[in-house]
């Protein structure tokens, strides 16, 4: 089997027991079968929830707090214990792991984007495994965020995985909730991700985790947006992962949608970045770029809303339909003189290059 870049997310629920705390045997199981894939001469990149399950217990709580305060301070102490476990797990088998807390921000801002990226290779070059959770501890947004399953499908997507595997405690994606319909069929392969799948799909996660299997089909309907195929399901055993890439795992695997992988600076322009304005553009301007695959000039723009500076992101609307988002080559203020003067016609400056742009018809576009 080739060498291939693996995204593991691994859930609360199958990580500890139904009191909150690590269950070792679990542990061990999945730090096994992590280490199997890297014996396999795979890369692999943990993103692990159990945080906010892994301390509420030593806080005195008697189930998973409710409060915001609560989760974020059994988060504070269940980090380190969460972390301190793996190390030690993975120290046996000799690999050398680091953790990266994450937040929204750091996918927001195209600085710590880039530096989050170029981290996480780089512990990839140097053989070190990367165990990612979010920073439960101080982000609001992400305890609602879905178990760390959409922070799963994003980081597969910016570091250009091979291969998503999300963990959970059901065998897969069913046409309803087998827990409670007993009629519900199991889907071993499904070539994409349907609204009515998501709409449809169960909301709760178990008592140790947020998430539910609708997070799961949304982090599945972006990562494969991207390009990453996606496995979801369980399974038992230390050659379970390596059961999964050979196409025996018990779940359901998602297919990528053909030719959709996008490089990372578009994926942030896409799905991160925070729209500072609006540029509206005649017709000529709008077949050149979506359908010449031509840069953003200022002569094809009529009209611009907002202040943003050279860098920003904006929208680009053709009449008052939205036709994608972009990363502009020049100021607000510049443009607004270039197309109020005169000599319009004669003068042009670079708008959005088409490296920067992203169009609202793609597939990824529906996050604009």
């Amino acid at each position: 089997m080739s060498k291939k870049r693996i995204v593991v997310k691994i859930g609360s629920s199958s990580l500890t027991n139904d009191k909150g705390a690590i269950d070792q045997q679990k542990l061990d199981e999945h730090v096994h079968a992590l280490a199997a894939l890297r014996n396999a001469n795979h890369e692999v990149i943990l993103v692990s929830s159990g945080a906010v399950a892994a301390g509420f217990a030593r806080l005195g709580y008697s189930s998973r707090p409710v409060t915001l305060k609560g989760k974020q301070a059994a988060a504070a102490v269940g980090q380190s214990l969460l972390i301190q476990s793996y190390i030690e797990k993975f120290n046996e088998y000799k690999i050398t792991s680091a953790q990266l807390l994450l937040t929204r921000g750091d996918f927001s801002n195209q600085e710590r984007y880039r530096n989050a990226y170029a981290t996480i290779n780089e512990l990839l070059e140097r053989g070190i495994l990367p165990i990612i959770n979010e920073n439960d501890t101080v982000s609001v947004e992400e305890l609602t965020f879905g178990d760390n399953d959409m922070l799963s499908a994003l980081v597969s997507g910016f570091i250009h995985a091979d291969q998503l595997i999300i963990l959970t405690d059901i065998n897969g994606i069913y046409s309803g909730n087998p827990r409670t319909n007993p009629t519900a069929v199991k889907y071993d392969i499904l070539d994409s991700i349907t609204d009515e799948m998501i709409s449809g799909a169960d909301t709760n996660g178990s008592k140790v985790g947020t998430g539910g299997m609708k997070s799961k089909l949304m982090a599945a309907e972006t990562a494969t947006s991207l390009g990453i195929p996606v496995f979801i399901g369980h399974g038992i055993g230390n050659d379970k992962l390596l059961r999964v890439l050979e196409g025996a795992g018990d779940g359901t695997y998602i297919s990528s949608h053909p030719n959709a992988s996008i490089n990372t600076r578009r994926q942030w322009i896409a799905l991160h970045s925070e729209s500072m304005g609006k540029i509206y553009v005649d017709g000529g301007a709008e077949k050149a770029i979506l359908y010449r695959g031509s840069s953003l000039l200022s002569p094809g723009v009529s009209s611009v809303q907002g202040t943003f500076r050279r860098g920003d992101v904006v929208k680009v609307y053709g009449g008052n339909e939205l036709l994608g988002k972009g990363q502009v080559s020049c100021t607000s203020d510049d443009l607004k003189k270039v197309i109020e003067s005169e000599k319009d016609k004669l003068s042009s400056i670079e708008v959005i290059h088409r490296d920067g742009w992203v169009g609202a018809k793609k597939k990824i576009g529906e996050e604009l």
